[in-house]
């Protein structure tokens, strides 16, 4: 019959434990990156997703609004040189 021995006891349980100090460092330095970069990024002025699409689409009602108008310059055009 084999009996446990308390130095093993022991050892397993400081690497255990130390596993477990080794999770909590690995967490707390990933939220300690991820704080970094999210300040490094708003310094940089950076557009959001969601600002660069409402700019594109602005920039496209404008690109249409243009070109319609461009068109009806056009049609005046004619019609002046016509009469």
């Amino acid at each position: 019959m084999q009996t446990r021995n308390k130095f093993f006891d022991d050892m397993s349980q400081l690497m255990t434990n130390a596993m477990g100090v080794a999770q909590g460092a690995k967490t707390e330095a990933e939220t300690a990156m991820n704080s970094m970069v999210d300040r490094w990024l708003a310094s940089r002025d950076f557009v959001t997703r969601e600002e660069f699409d409402a700019v594109r689409g602005m920039a496209q009602k404008a690109r249409e609004e243009n070109a319609a108008l461009s068109a009806r310059l056009d049609a005046l055009e004619a019609k002046k040189t016509k009469a």
